[in-house]
């Protein structure tokens, strides 16, 4: 486990930069933490550091953004939130992308826990007092 700290936003491009060498090989990385505490802002600094020069921000309501990255690939940014179960997301057709070979960023992943392969990195983040996120990557 690795424990980053993000004391405001001028840090984060240096935490999504840390996640990329985390990641290595491994295609899934799964997301946790309360609403507004930095998911998509972290994500989006992912895209940025991937080569992905517009990312959209947060598909809350189309699911899943894909994007081309120069250096990645096929990538794709799931946010999850409005669905019931895992059930809705196989029939959303996840688990597909999942597996697919694209790597891929899922916010609110506890929703979809069951379908998320062995090998996906956990990202939790937690806001502490002073207002800097927390960030630790399994």
């Amino acid at each position: 486990m690795k424990e980053l700290i993000a004391h405001n936003l001028d840090d984060v491009p240096f935490v999504a930069r840390e996640l990329l060498e985390i990641l290595g090989n491994r295609k899934v990385v799964a997301f946790y933490a309360e609403m507004g505490s930095g998911k998509t802002t972290l994500i989006t600094a992912v895209l940025r550091a991937m080569g992905i020069e517009s990312p959209e921000g947060s598909p809350t309501y189309s699911l899943v953004n894909t994007y081309d990255s120069p250096y990645f690939g096929e990538v794709m940014h799931f946010d999850v939130y409005r669905l019931n179960s895992a059930e809705e997301a196989l029939d959303a057709g996840i688990e597909e992308m999942l597996y697919s070979g694209a790597v891929c960023f899922v916010e609110w992943a506890e929703i979809i826990e069951p379908l998320l392969p062995e090998e996906v990195v956990r990202v939790k983040i937690m806001l502490n007092d002073a207002g800097e996120r927390i960030i630790h990557i399994d």
